[in-house]
């Protein structure tokens, strides 16, 4: 049975030691992150994740959530562990203090989020959701919505859904056709349906506050005619207490590859009574603040998942024997192939630990510092680094449990020993809040291309920095190569897009790829800084080790990369797609 426990030493070696995250004590608001209070949350949620959620990781997956007459019915032990962790303030570190939560940095809560993703996915998907739904209301929703909805939310006493997707409308939301019929009362009546809609029902907690994409009567066609609508599952009176229940149903949930204890609903809105949610035809704009730090979350999933599959991977490789290695041991730990594909899942989990959290800092920086110039480089590196951590993450999470199933060999393939459970439940991660392909063409077609290019200028400004203060020569000169063929390649990229973006959308993956390759590099060098003043000998031994590993057999791959993504593709894709039957 596959066991996770939380990587508290490295979590807080990527906190203090490589991010200086106590700074953020400096920022207004944030006077109570210290270095104690940081270190107290990661301690107590460690102990709750393992003592509540992990257990219910393989035991959920096995029943998973049952669908009955409109109901859904989750496995048992779910609404006690959500109850707990409700109860304990885990649901309200980072929501505002206005609205009853703890007010704590956004990376705190990403610190947690990944435990829970570790520990199970599943579970952690409730209050995900939940948080990315406040955030959306707190941006852009009236005082009278804010007071009526934000308090229950902050503190996950009820739960929040994001209802965007319809049968005919996935990644097109231009095509979405839930109609909002003006009230008299300034309310507006919805009709339609959703698909896919994560924690649509279930009895965890006493209300679910649905934000939903929809079309006014007297809207225009496309996208630019898309507004946002909170729906409650029970009507909210004045005082805040409950009232009737709403027009909408759970008309079925979907059975799927894994996750299986998290409910994804059809959701049907029967005249169901919503109030718009900021200005009319502001729906996208409004989504999107809560979908751009909802890809964060997602990317943090997949780092879960990464730790889970490379913990057991490596517990199962030191204990297993079979045949000799060539230094004559049995434990499988010290057969080249093993080492090789151990040290790729650490060398990606623990160098995008701390890519996901320094992307995490740089929100709250964006957030609350109080010097504008500031935020607006926090700001930038934010919208830079989101399609790097929920892609490259995501990939790598189901990437990992890949190699976590080679290293069992065929007991990876058994269900008894929870290690395909990762592939199962990693999969869809690279799929919701937008596909990895168009994480790639956020990256080219607009982060390239904002403010005259000026995003990845600043950060490639502060890689060359820091490789010009130094560092190991096998990490340091790699990792310059890669960097000056990322730079001529964003190059091709932003002067070729505008004139034929056939060739940069063939490539965008490739290019996402080969970015994320150099920014684990980064994150590498500044981790080999830190680990040289650690005072754990073994562990700043084994940074360097997997650092080299990474350098010199993963780092490479960006070069190559790079050359692959701006290879011309016209040639191809000017070609009939009937072409691909031709063999057939």
């Amino acid at each position: 049975m596959a066991h996770y426990k939380v990587p508290q030493k490295d979590i807080l070696f990527a906190l203090h030691d490589v991010l200086e995250v106590d700074k953020l004590a400096e920022l207004p608001g944030f006077e109570e992150a210290t270095s104690e209070i940081i270190d107290g949350v990661v301690d107590e949620a460690a102990k709750f994740v393992e003592g509540v959620i992990e257990p219910l990781r393989e035991s959920a997956d096995a029943v998973g959530a049952r669908w009955q007459d409109g109901d859904v019915i989750l496995p048992d032990g779910m609404k006690e562990a959500y109850k707990q962790f409700v109860d304990a303030g885990w649901a309200s570190l980072s929501t505002h203090t206005d609205f009853g939560g703890q007010g704590l940095p956004f990376v705190l809560s990403k610190v947690v989020e990944e435990m829970l993703c570790g520990a199970n996915v599943s579970f952690a998907l409730y209050p995900g959701l939940t948080s990315s739904c406040f955030e959306a209301i707190e941006a852009v929703g009236s005082d009278e919505i804010k007071q009526l909805y934000l308090p229950k939310l902050a503190t996950g006493e009820w739960c929040g859904t994001m209802c965007l997707t319809e049968p005919q409308a996935g990644s097109d939301l231009a095509a979405i056709k839930t109609k909002a019929t003006p009230n008299d009362d300034g309310s507006y009546s919805l009709e339609g349906m959703k698909i896919f809609i994560t924690g649509g029902e279930h009895q965890m907690a006493d209300n679910i506050v649905h934000l939903v994409l929809a079309r006014t009567p007297d809207a225009p066609a496309g996208i630019k005619g898309l507004s946002t609508f909170v729906v409650p599952k029970y009507m909210v009176n004045d005082d805040g207490s409950l009232g009737e229940r709403n027009q909408l149903r759970c008309v079925s949930i979907e059975h799927k590859m894994g996750i299986h204890a998290s409910c994804t609903c059809t959701m049907g809105f029967d005249g169901a009574k919503g109030w718009m949610v900021g200005e009319p035809n502001h729906g996208i704009q409004n989504m999107f603040i809560m979908m751009n730090l909802a890809r964060i979350m997602v990317g943090f999933q997949g780092l879960g998942q990464c730790e889970l599959a490379t913990q057991n991977a490596i517990a199962y490789a030191g204990e297993r024997k079979q045949g000799k290695s060539f230094a004559g041991t049995e434990a499988i730990i010290d057969h080249p192939d093993v080492r090789r594909m151990l040290l790729t899942m650490r060398a990606y989990t623990e160098a995008g630990r701390v890519m996901a959290l320094d992307t995490s800092m740089h929100v709250d920086i964006a957030n609350r510092h109080p010097d504008a110039a500031e935020r607006e480089a926090a700001q930038d590196h934010v919208e830079l680094m989101t399609p790097l951590v929920k892609a490259f993450l995501t990939d790598a999470g189901f990437e990992l449990g890949s190699l976590a199933v080679q290293t069992y060999g065929g007991h990876g393939f058994i269900r008894e020993h929870g290690i395909e459970q990762i592939i199962r439940d990693s999969k869809i991660l690279a799929l919701y809040e937008g596909t990895n392909g168009i994480q790639a063409m956020d990256l080219v077609r607009r982060k390239l291309q904002l403010h005259g290019g000026r995003l990845p200028g600043r950060y490639f400004a502060r890689v060359r920095a820091d490789l010009d203060a130094g560092g190991p020569e096998w990490l340091v000169d790699p990792l310059r190569e890669a960097l000056e063929q990322l730079e001529t390649t964003t190059k091709t990229f932003q002067e070729g897009f505008r004139d034929d973006p056939t060739d940069a959308a063939y490539g965008c993956c490739d290019y996402l790829r080969a970015f994320s390759l150099v920014t684990l590099g980064h994150a590498w060098l500044r981790s080999l800084r830190a680990a040289d003043k650690h005072r754990d000998s073994a562990f700043a031994e084994a940074k360097y080790v997997t650092a080299q590993h990474f350098a010199t057999r993963l780092l490479p791959h960006a070069v190559t990369l790079c050359r692959t993504a701006s290879a011309p593709a016209t040639p191809i894709m000017g070609k009939s797609a009937a072409l691909l039957n031709a063999a057939a």
